[in-house]
């Protein structure tokens, strides 16, 4: 896996790139079957998943199977990595891409601090609020509501949130507030239109209880290196068609008429980091066996239950 650092046109550190070869097939890995969807680790299933059919929202049974593929985080790392994103994705890359159980597949990915859970807050809304807010309730199952939460990319853990009195999570309180908590995981998962905690439910709830902002790190697939290196073209394509333009209207009206880089550039720098940073759908594998297939796993993780009621 190759990594390269993503930033600003001002040098600010915006993400770190993942170029995924030769894993064609996650351990972590998304199947679907029409509107239904398992998310299986390895041979374990995870998450099941029905879409409804009006498209409000998905109906969700999460099993007790995830395992994180991030080691215990110690606490002379946290501090020494304390205030760093940057050096938080590093780490984290070496143990995404040294584990079997995550779900990096061939392509190109992005590992970013500028997640938009961190933009929709309110400023005069508690963080404890906004995350209990953000969190979708249920165990072991539940509901996504994408009637009310369109595009809010709620967070969806992938184990039960411990409570706040919990042992882990009173240490990482204290690591809150000494703002030497280490980020909180999350893949962002387009078919469910929300965030799975990869690692760190303790942490997000410690964050949750002393009302802090948590440091996130948001894990999405991106423009693959092939794909992006021709959209870049074009768009440096595009920007020189534009000089000529206005060196065109130049040559007619004279130099009172701009050059045309004061507009085209800025223009440009945006849509180069836009392609280099922008989320892609998340990618599902036909489910082996079909509906049918769905159905048995959910009569054996729910024990026969009457799920989904529809």
């Amino acid at each position: 896996m190759r990594r390269g650092d993503v930033t600003r046109d001002d040098g600010t550190w915006t993400g770190l790139s993942l170029d995924v070869r030769d894993r064609h097939r996650p351990g972590l890995c998304v199947f679907s079957a029409g509107p239904r969807l398992l998310l299986s680790q390895q041979a374990r299933p995870v998450l099941l998943a029905l879409v409804d059919e009006h498209l409000d929202g998905v109906d969700f049974w999460r099993t007790d199977e995830y395992r994180s593929c991030v080691p215990p985080l110690r606490a002379d790392t946290a501090r020494a990595l304390a205030g760093s994103p940057e050096r938080w994705a590093h780490r984290f890359a070496q143990y995404l891409a040294g584990s079997p159980d995550g779900p990096l597949h061939e392509g190109r990915w992005l590992l970013t601090c500028e997640s938009p859970l961190r933009r929709l807050r309110h400023a005069d809304t508690p963080h404890a609020e906004y995350g209990g807010s953000m969190l979708v309730d249920g165990h072991p199952d539940g509901y996504i509501d994408w009637f009310f939460h369109s595009h809010a990319w709620e967070i969806l853990p992938l184990r039960p949130m411990p409570d706040a009195d919990d042992s882990r999570v009173k240490a990482y309180r204290k690591q809150a507030r000494e703002g030497t908590l280490p980020p909180v995981l999350v893949w962002r998962v387009s078919g469910l239109d929300c965030h799975l905690i990869l690692d760190g439910h303790a942490r997000l709830a410690a964050a949750i209880a002393e009302s802090v902002e948590p440091p996130l790190l948001q894990l999405h697939r991106t423009v693959p290196r092939d794909d992006l290196a021709a959209r870049i073209d074009e768009a440096v394509g595009s920007y020189e068609d534009e000089l000529a333009r206005f060196a065109e209207l130049r040559a007619v009206h004279g130099p009172t008429v701009p050059d045309g880089a004061a507009t085209a550039g800025p223009r440009l720098a945006r849509l180069v980091h836009d392609l280099n940073t922008g989320e892609r759908p998340t990618w599902a594998w036909p489910l082996p066996g079909g509906e049918d297939r769905w159905h048995r796993v959910a009569r054996e993780v729910t024990a026969g239950q009457d799920w989904p009621r529809t």
